[in-house]
């Protein structure tokens, strides 16, 4: 046999390197993303798992129905503290989620079953590093059943009517008549067509269909002809859940703030009534949780909202800057430069919090940002002008008029919408403003007149179903 070459050893040796390049290259890749943080996000709408990483990750899941779970296997990653710290970050509270179980399936393969209280339709998806995140795996939870948020609003309105004294009888008169008891409160405000007794000439026929004396005892049906008008606003408190917002120098964080500022205005909005009238608040999020930009949009379309109120604290690069904003929706270029830098700040939410691009639900929902209207941004700015003036009784104000910019949860086509920066979280002075109660509770009454100062001037209109 004759000895090998110079070029054949050479050759042989590139290989050899070649090879062991390529396992290292498979070691680094099944071994080379570590978990530094986890997270558990519980919602009524749906429950939110983060697993954050230095690389990306690669994962299977399986749904079983009976009894619901989840199980996602995280391929090329070993079990570690953080990630065991999943089973303890579970509420009992949750909604969606009973337990969660992890452990290592194969050398290179973590398990995860989700143990669900209820039939899901889960969404895994991963999102790129940015802001302060590395690269998160998200598991967002959605329950198959999902709530309607008109109904409870409804319900809750049925609530406080109810007396223990109420009659009976009348909810079944009104039936009987094709009277939708719930349809007073979303339906336009309409009074059932009644014979007018305004002479003997015209009384109506005795005995007459519709009439009260073709009613058992001849008594009159009061409470079916009476109707009401729920006025709704929605409330939508910026950030949540993955997306903090700002975070002033003192480390309070915009989207805590503006949740307990919304709860203040909740309050009073549900104890107060125009021209007889009741009024409901609801909000986009009732929790630290986060919620698409696009999903506020329709929230407040699902319960036929007649304003939209989103609550924000503004930051800047430098603490100097101060006083509250009020903003509503531009069709045609921002009213300045800071306005345009704060809509491309704000419309960065879904990004920070993180949004499931390849959802269909929110290819569609997002066809809803291109269909504002001439009259919402006329109504928008009416609300805005009368909200900034109340606020400017307690506090400073940024500019003395309403800006506008591209605002995208303030494209509702058919709800007058604003956005409220109540102050800069990133001065010292009032980010200690935005944390005192005081201060809160003057902004809250602020709003609420300026919102009654709006409907003083502009009456509820008519509702009509709205295609969601």
């Amino acid at each position: 046999m004759s000895a090998a070459g110079p070029s054949d050893i050479s050759r042989r040796a590139l290989l050899q390197t070649g090879m062991l390049v390529l396992l290292l290259g498979r070691t680094q890749i099944a071994r080379g993303a570590t978990i530094l943080a986890v997270r558990v996000w519980p919602a009524p709408d749906y429950s939110r798992v983060t697993i954050e990483s230095d690389g990306q990750l690669s994962t299977k899941q399986l749904f079983v129905p009976s009894p619901p779970r989840l199980a996602v296997d995280i391929e090329g990653i070993e079990l570690n503290p953080a990630l065991r710290e999943l089973v303890a970050k579970v509420r009992p509270d949750d909604p969606n989620i009973a337990g969660i179980r992890v452990g290592q399936f194969s050398p290179t393969v973590v398990r995860l079953v989700i143990d669900l209280k209820q039939a899901i339709t889960p969404q895994v998806f991963t999102l790129e590093p940015v802001a302060a995140y590395q690269h998160r795996l998200v598991l967002d939870l959605y329950p198959k059943e999902a709530a309607d948020p008109l109904a409870a609003l409804i319900a809750e309105r049925l609530k406080d009517k109810e007396t223990p004294a109420a009659p009976a009888p009348a909810a079944t008169a009104s039936s009987a008549r094709g009277h939708d008891p719930l349809g007073d409160l979303i339906a336009q405000h309409t009074r059932k067509m009644a014979p007018a007794p305004a002479s003997p000439a015209s009384a109506p026929v005795s005995g007459a269909p519709g009439t009260d004396a073709a009613r058992p005892g001849g008594q009159k049906d009061s409470q079916a002809n009476k109707t009401e008008r729920l006025i709704i606003v929605a409330l939508d408190p910026g950030h949540g859940g993955e997306d903090p917002g700002a975070i002033g120098p003192g480390g309070t964080r915009e989207k805590d703030v503006v949740l307990k500022l919304a709860h203040r205005l909740r309050e009073r909005i549900n104890t107060t009534t125009i021209n007889g009238n009741p009024m409901r608040a609801y909000l986009t999020r009732d929790g630290d949780f986060f919620v698409p930009l696009h999903v506020r949009v329709n929230k407040a379309r699902q319960v036929q909202a007649d304003l939209f109120v989103s609550i924000h604290a503004d930051a800047f690069y430098t603490p100097r800057p101060q006083g509250a904003s009020v903003f509503a929706l531009s069709q045609s270029g921002a009213s300045s430069s800071a306005a345009r830098w704060m809509a491309a700040k704000e419309n960065k939410a879904d990004l920070i919090g993180g949004l499931n691009v390849k959802s269909k639900d929110a290819h569609v929902q997002r066809m809803l940002f291109d269909m504002s209207t001439t009259a919402q941004i006329k109504d928008s700015l009416k609300l805005g002008d009368t909200l900034l003036k109340e606020i400017g009784r307690v506090g400073k104000l940024h500019k003395p008029k309403v800006e506008q910019a591209g605002f995208a949860v303030l494209k509702a086509p058919d709800i007058p919408s604003v956005l409220v920066e109540a102050a800069f979280i990133s001065n010292p002075e009032e980010e200690t403003k935005l944390n005192s109660e005081t201060y809160q509770e003057q902004l809250a009454d602020a709003l609420m007149r300026g919102i009654e100062g709006y409907f003083a001037k502009n009456p509820p209109l008519a509702r009509t179903r709205r295609s969601i």
